[in-house]
């Protein structure tokens, strides 16, 4: 939950208006991320950020007494930073022309802060592209990208987006919309720069370029890609701006960057004196919020930041990776369920949703007093999903107020959005919304989901007597922040030809069961049965589900699993008695042949395999993968033509079952010792606790390395 939106902001600025210094320190530090990343992307990562900042925050806390709007603070402050943007540039730009025979203001080459980050570092595909392309746009857009990067964020609406503008919202929007081309145009022209071989026409057409992406050669190159046949192809095929912004974190605020404000409104006159405390409560909030680990570098690129994974190079060949068991043994988990566990010692789920954050403004509301003959309205809401649904838009919001609903008829989501503007069914602000299915008729789905271009979250799902929630044949959509469990058949389920370019994140999946089916189905989260490419699982769990906890069985098409972990699975939790699973941490597929990839994912004491290509011939790969103490091998690849590097496979009835189209370096079976007691811990009780207040992971040792060599357990962006 982000912190500006966990708190009354209009009662903390009424409070700091008649002087309350823990009002006013509170309304600061939920606000100065969003200030900070609004004027660093719109700067570019320019070392005069900092200033900038202090002197918008300085100006914010000064003119707080005379705001007479407390309801539109974070409007208002966002319009003064956006103001002191313009006034920073506009002396600049006076600045240099005082100086005699100074060139333009364009950095130089080496010291420029993309260009060294293009590189030195790979950002992949067309968020590379973005990076190199932001360079190209003048001042006035970045600024502008910069606001409506916070409101695809889900940090400002286009209300306060407008506000900064001074315009009303249809004209903001015809803004936003006029910039998205011109970056789109920037990006086909960094794709034709890029290509080789290059075309002879640009090739001559650049003999007079001196290397600098100003505006004059942005329209020359621009024009070019846009009438010359080679080039033209260029400018298709770009993925939407929304889905480059799931991959981007908020950029962190420094503590220089704090410990400055705070000496500048201490030395400010009579307002400062409300703040001593405010270092102290800034470093603690924005810090919690915004931390970056060592297992991600953040890379400011162009104005935007991406996770950049590093991971050991492999050893010279013929050397021999060794492992010392260095790290203290702490307490041991139970043996495989599979092997030894009884009914009362199965651990119940700890998975209950944390607070986490939802939307602030809505355009349809429901809630679980409400009623369908409403409008839909805040202080009218519709009383069912379903209804809101049949009424939504492309570029509209739903938001679901907390509360337990009881639908007896299924849901179908068909409208779809698009890639400009994306749908939104989300919770209400920090409150939590349960769907309990119970009455669903069980020939039916709980949801049926057939739109493209949405995100879904916060929401948590149960009870359904069939699938609980299934999107066919989807495009384009996110799934973060859920909660599905207690499902008969399933619990999220991606399936059908044409399931393309959707991210599952932050999400569990677990204690899914069907009674008719003693331990053979109620699984976590599938994508099955289709084709499509560009899906990514991310962050995810799936635990104490009656059959696997990802299934990807007879999906044709690469999906990408990246740090989630799969746990007791295929473990009798209902005593059934005739139980029959065999169940796997990831079930990798069948026929046809996918070329999944994996990488830090973590798989224990499930019943079955921790990994298994499930007949799978394809070309898997998976690195830095970690198998812990399962029923049956820890990597189960008999028939894939799998890459596997830098796993770990410790305690599971046997370490790896390769075919002999494998090839196999730097795994734990590969040479060397690596005991359990080379984890930092055994214990799996931290990881299988509560997840952190933003949805991710929990923090733990659990499992954990440090050599380079299995999962790290540490989604990016956390510690």
């Amino acid at each position: 939950m982000t912190h500006s939106e966990a708190l009354d902001v209009t009662v903390l600025v009424r409070a700091a208006q008649a002087g309350s210094r823990d009002a006013l320190n509170e309304l600061v530090a939920a606000h100065l991320p969003v200030i900070y990343n609004v004027i660093s992307r719109a700067l570019n990562g320019h070392t005069d950020v900092d200033d900038v900042v202090q002197e918008t925050m300085v100006r914010i806390i000064g003119g707080l007494p005379g705001l007479r709007d407390p309801d539109r603070f974070r409007s208002w402050a966002v319009t003064i930073a956006y103001r002191q943007l313009h006034l920073y540039l506009r002396n600049r730009r006076k600045t240099m022309v005082r100086v005699e025979q100074a060139p333009p203001d364009v950095p130089d080459p080496g010291g420029d802060f993309a260009e060294q980050t293009v590189t030195a570092l790979v950002l992949s595909g067309q968020r590379h592209e973005l990076a190199e392309a932001v360079r190209w746009l003048e001042d006035a857009d970045r600024q502008l990208l910069a606001l409506w990067w916070q409101e695809a964020a889900g940090e400002l609406t286009r209300a306060e987006l407008a506000t900064a503008l001074d315009v009303k919202p249809k004209h903001a929007a015809v803004r936003v919309r006029r910039l998205r081309e011109r970056l789109d145009a920037a990006r086909g022209v960094v794709r034709a720069l890029r290509a080789r071989p290059r075309c002879a026409k640009l090739a001559g057409l650049l003999q007079g370029w001196n290397g600098v992406a100003d505006p004059l050669w942005r329209k020359r190159l621009i024009r070019h890609t846009r009438d010359c046949p080679q080039c033209t192809p260029y400018r298709h095929g770009l993925a939407s701006l929304e889905d480059l912004a799931l991959g981007a974190t908020a950029l962190p605020v420094p503590v220089a960057v704090v410990e400055g404000l705070r000496i500048a409104v201490e030395a400010g006159g009579p307002v400062t004196q409300a703040v001593p405390s405010l270092l102290a409560q800034l470093q603690s909030i924005v810090q919690n919020k915004l931390a970056v680990t060592a297992a991600a570098t953040a890379v400011a690129s162009g104005g935007f930041v991406y996770a950049v994974y590093h991971e050991p190079a492999p050893p010279p060949a013929g050397a021999t990776a060794t492992v010392s068991p260095t790290a203290a043994t702490r307490t041991l988990v139970p043996q495989p369920p599979a092997l030894a566990a009884s009914p009362t010692t199965a651990a119940t789920p700890t998975s209950v949703p944390a607070a986490f954050s939802g939307v602030a403004v809505a355009d349809v509301y429901v809630a679980a007093n409400g009623s369908d003959a409403g409008d839909g309205s805040l202080g009218r809401p519709y009383a069912t999903l379903a209804k809101a649904a049949a009424v939504v838009r492309p570029g509209q919001t739903i938001a679901l107020r907390g509360g337990t609903y009881r639908p007896t008829e299924p849901v179908t989501i068909d409208t779809s959005g698009t890639p400009e503007r994306r749908i939104t069914l989300s919770n209400y602000r920090d409150e939590r919304p349960v769907i309990d299915a119970s009455q669903v008729p069980a020939e039916h789905w709980t949801v049926t989901h057939r739109g493209g271009y949405w995100t879904v979250q916060g929401l948590e799902i149960k009870n359904s007597r069939s699938h609980a929630y299934v999107c066919l044949s989807c495009r384009g959509n996110a799934f973060r922040r859920l909660s599905i469990h207690d499902n008969v058949r399933s619990g999220l389920t991606l399936r059908d030809p044409g399931t393309v370019d959707n991210q599952v994140l932050d999400s569990d999946f677990y204690r899914n069961y069907d009674p008719a089916d003693q331990g053979r189905s109620g699984v976590g989260l599938a994508i099955k049965f289709g084709a499509g490419t560009r899906n990514v699982v991310r962050g995810c769990r799936a635990f104490d589900n009656a059959d696997s906890g990802f299934d990807l069985g007879e999906f044709a098409g690469a999906v990408r699993l990246e740090y989630n972990w799969a746990y007791g699975n295929g473990v009798n939790r209902w005593n059934a008695p005739d139980w029959q699973s065999n169940a796997d941490g990831f079930h990798l597929g069948g026929t046809p042949p996918a070329a999944h990839v994996l990488r830090h994912n973590a798989s224990w004491a499930n019943a079955g395999n921790g990994f298994s290509d499930g007949g799978n011939s394809g070309r898997l790969e998976l690195s830095n993968n970690t198998a812990f103490r399962n029923g049956a091998a820890g990597f189960h690849l008999p028939t894939a033509a799998a890459t596997v590097r830098a796993n770990a496979s410790i305690d599971n009835a046997s370490a790896a079952e390769l075919g002999s189209g494998a090839q196999s370096s730097r795994n734990t079976w590969d040479g060397g010792a690596f005991p359990a007691s080379a984890f930092e811990s055994t214990d799996p009780t931290g990881a299988q606790g509560p997840r952190r207040p933003d949805g991710r992971l929990p923090a733990t040792d659990f499992l954990t390395t440090g050599r380079g060599v299995g999962a790290s357990m540490h989604e990016p962006g956390t510690s």
